[in-house]
C-alpha cells in the first residue's frame, strides 16, 4: 500500500507565501508523474500544476509565473512554492502521485488526503 501525507497549508495574506509538501511512503518502486490538485468550495477538483521524473512541469494557466513544483526522489516528496497568494487561490490542496508497486506491476494513482490553504487578510 502507498501513502501521500500533505503538510504545509494555512493562512496566509494576499501578496504571501506557502509551500506545502507532500510525501509518499509504501511499497513504492518507482513514481512516474506527481502533482498538486485543488477544490475550492463549490467548485470542481482542477490541476495546479504537475511535475514527470523526467521532462517539463505542467501549471495551470491561473497559477503561471507565481507557483513552482518541484520534486525529491530521493524522498518521494513534491513541494509547491507559492507565492503572490491570492484570495481565489483558497481551496483545499490535494497531491497525486502516479505510483508502481513492483517491476511487473502497473502504475495506480494515490491521493493524499488534502491540506487547507487560506488567503485572506
Amino acid at each position: 500500500q502507498v501513502q501521500l501525507v500533505e503538510s504545509g497549508g494555512g493562512l496566509v495574506q494576499p501578496g504571501g507565501s506557502l509551500r506545502p509538501s507532500c510525501a509518499a511512503s509504501g511499497s513504492i518502486f518507482s513514481i512516474n508523474v506527481m502533482g498538486w490538485y485543488r477544490q475550492a468550495p463549490g467548485k470542481q477538483r482542477e490541476l495546479v500544476a504537475a511535475i514527470p521524473s523526467g521532462g517539463s512541469r505542467n501549471y495551470a494557466d491561473s497559477v503561471k509565473g507565481r507557483f513552482t513544483i518541484s520534486r525529491d526522489n530521493a524522498k518521494n516528496t513534491v513541494y509547491l512554492q507559492m507565492d503572490s497568494l491570492k484570495p481565489e487561490d483558497t481551496a483545499v490542496y490535494y497531491c497525486n502521485a502516479d505510483v508502481r508497486t513492483g517491476i511487473l506491476t502497473s502504475r495506480q494513482l494515490y491521493w493524499g488526503q488534502g491540506t487547507q490553504v487560506t488567503v485572506s487578510s
